[in-house]
């Protein structure tokens, strides 16, 4: 049920297996623990198959379900698509509802291609003229301790940035008879750790640096090349002598970075983790201090201050629950932590309130965009003989 007293915002979920399953808990929950200007409506979710789109509507909690995206577009009930399918139908999906006046939430990457990315980019830029807003859903930007580095970053507290380490390591693909799922198909998924969660590590330092990545020198790796390939019935062939199909993708990306404002940052992104299963691990070094996270343990933040005596310096241990933490406040008392699901919440929350006062959310597509040109200038490197490779506007040009 909406909030009777506020005006309502029909939301459509277009996907509905994991990434669906978690932001229709964000819908469920983002009204019910802040207190936003609009009554989100859950009115819809979408999928491919009819039957199964009418199961993910009763167990997600959604009003409706249909098998037909471009149906929902035209429904009065629907001021917002909510997009979580498949990065090569992100473009479509998006560019459709823009245009038919849906203010468009898009998971990430944005798109598979620069192509995609900039026709969506413009399709967001002209909507925003007419009042349409858009955003991409680098989650992680709102857990409270990323928002909170952020925010020591912007005060001046660790001086110049020097240096900056970006990891994001996960093992759910060490096991060679893993199946063939349409993250390991370039078709659908564009690539692999490099965009799936590559793309995290590089809006994060972005995010808290507030500094552009401006050239890349990478490595690409592929450490698997066949897999078993699921059957329709969503298992799959895994014996000796069945059917196996070729990973398109990349298994793992290191990547060397420069900063606009003079730093030098490392990234690596990676599935072949071993017992790590999801290390968004970040360091960030300046001329005053520096700044420590790690997502298995997301409540924390780490934060060396250099003008301390120096017989009690040290990197201290900050618990990010209190009340003036970002967020924080709607949720629990001190000391009780949030946990994955939380970020997408307040996504939500920003989204919402960003649509009632008129303003573009971020992370905007023009943002994500320019994500998406460091993750294509390094896969020129990476396919050629790892050159320093530019990230520009519009381009990539080997670095001079």
């Amino acid at each position: 049920m909406t909030d009777p007293h506020k005006p309502e915002i029909g939301v459509a979920l277009i996907g509905h297996a994991f990434m669906g399953a978690v932001h229709s808990q964000a819908w469920r929950t983002a009204p019910r623990v802040f207190d936003l200007p609009l009554a989100p409506r859950m009115s819809v979710v979408c999928g491919r198959d009819a039957s199964s789109s009418q199961a993910a509507a009763d167990k997600l909690g959604w009003e409706s379900a249909s098998s037909d995206w471009r149906e929902v577009l035209e429904r009065d009930d629907v001021d917002v698509v909510d997009i979580c399918t498949p990065g090569h139908t992100h473009a479509e999906i998006a560019i459709a509802a823009l245009e038919a006046g849906k203010h468009v939430l898009c998971e990430k990457p944005l798109a598979n291609t620069i192509d995609e990315a900039e026709r969506m980019t413009a399709a967001a830029e002209a909507a925003a003229a007419r009042g349409v807003r858009s955003m991409v859903g680098f989650t992680y930007r709102r857990v409270p301790a990323i928002q909170l580095a952020r925010q020591l970053v912007a005060e001046g507290r660790i001086g110049t940035i020097r240096h900056v380490r970006a990891q994001y390591l996960q093992d759910w693909l060490v096991d060679p008879e893993a199946p063939l799922s349409w993250r390991l198909d370039k078709k659908l998924a564009g690539s692999g750790a490099l965009g799936d969660i590559g793309s995290h590590i590089v809006d994060l330092v972005q995010f808290i640096s507030d500094e552009r990545v401006t050239s890349v020198s990478g490595a690409l790796r592929t450490f698997v090349t066949e897999r078993p390939v699921q059957t329709a019935s969503g298992g799959f062939t895994g014996t000796a002598g069945t059917e196996r199909g070729p990973v398109t993708v990349d298994d793992a990306a290191v990547f060397l970075g420069d900063l606009s404002g003079g730093g030098l940052a490392t990234f690596e992104a990676t599935r072949f983790a071993t017992g790590r299963k999801n290390a968004i691990r970040l360091e960030i070094n300046g001329s005053r201090g520096s700044l420590s996270f790690d997502f298995e343990d997301l409540n924390v933040l780490h934060f060396l201050d250099l003008g301390d005596d120096s017989h009690v310096n040290g990197f201290r241990r900050i618990v990010v629950t209190e009340p003036e933490h970002p967020y924080v406040s709607a949720w629990w008392p001190p000391g009780h932590g949030l946990g994955y699901e939380h970020g997408f919440t307040h996504q939500v929350v920003d989204l919402v309130r960003a649509i009632h006062d008129g303003e573009d959310p971020t992370p905007t597509f023009g943002q994500a965009l320019g994500v998406q040109r460091v993750l294509e200038a390094v896969e020129t490197s990476a396919s050629g003989d790892r050159a320093w490779t530019k990230v520009l506007e519009g381009s990539v040009a080997l670095a001079r």
